[in-house]
Formats: C-alpha cells, structure tokens, sequence
C-alpha cells in the first residue's frame, strides 16, 4: 500500500515517490485511451451522418410540373386548420442549388422560391360523379 502523504503533489506538479516511469506509463495509458475515445466518436458521428442522409428525400422537380408552395407567412394566422399550401404553381426553370422558377397559373406572375418550400401537386380528377344534396342538421320548428 502507497503511503497517501507519499501522493501529495508538489510545486513542480510531480508526485513525491513515484518514480517518472511510473508516471510516463500512466500518462501513455491516459493518451491512448483519448485517442481511442476520438476514435469511436468519429466512427460514431459518421454513422449518425450516413443514417441521416439516407433518410432525407430528395425532391427533383421537371419543367411543367405542378407543385405546392408552404406558406410560410401562416404563423401570423392562428388556426390549425388553415391550408399551409398555396398553388397549384408550374415550374418553369430549374436553378442550380435548388432555386425554381414558378408561374402562377391565376395570374400568371412568375417568381422564384427556395425548391424546399416545395412539393408536387397531385391532380385529381375534376369531375363530380352523382348529385348533391343538401340536407339541413337544424330541425324547423
């Protein structure tokens, strides 16, 4: 057993009687195992990295297609049921780092927005088949 008075570190910041080899190993075992724990952090970090990209979608728009733009602008409005979506828009040019050229159909105002504010527009079909009818949920009196 090592006398504890022994351990007491002094002005130099060396431990009275433990000899500088003991100390060398114990500073090599410490580095080592630093170097280990940079080591598994890396690998760890790149597989978080490769997990995420492979899970992120990527969304490639063609000239002529519809798209949906996010209203980004709906925060000021209070309701949960607001549309997020405005459009439907036409792409008509595609920008490097995914700018995208926009026509409104409506107006036919051409703008450009961010590719990420964006998502196709599904059309279908326009036709009503069959009759409404309206029926009235207060009773007449």
């Amino acid at each position: 057993m090592v006398n504890p008075n022994l351990l007491e570190p002094t002005p130099r910041g060396r431990f009275m009687g433990l000899q500088d080899s003991v100390l060398d190993s114990i500073r090599n075992e410490l580095e080592e195992l630093c170097l280990k724990a940079y080591e598994n952090s890396r690998i760890y970090k790149k597989k978080v990295k490769e997990f995420h990209d492979n899970r992120i979608l990527r969304k490639e728009f063609r000239v002529g297609q519809k798209v949906l733009l996010f209203n980004s602008r709906l925060k000021l409005i209070v309701g949960k049921l607001r549309f997020r979506w405005d459009g439907p828009f036409v792409v008509t040019n595609i920008f490097p780092y995914g700018a995208v050229e926009l026509r409104d159909e409506a107006t036919n105002r051409i703008f450009k927005v961010n590719g990420n504010q964006l998502k196709l527009f599904h059309e279908g079909s326009t036709s009503m088949v069959g009759k409404v009818e309206s029926i009235s949920l207060i009773e007449s009196s």
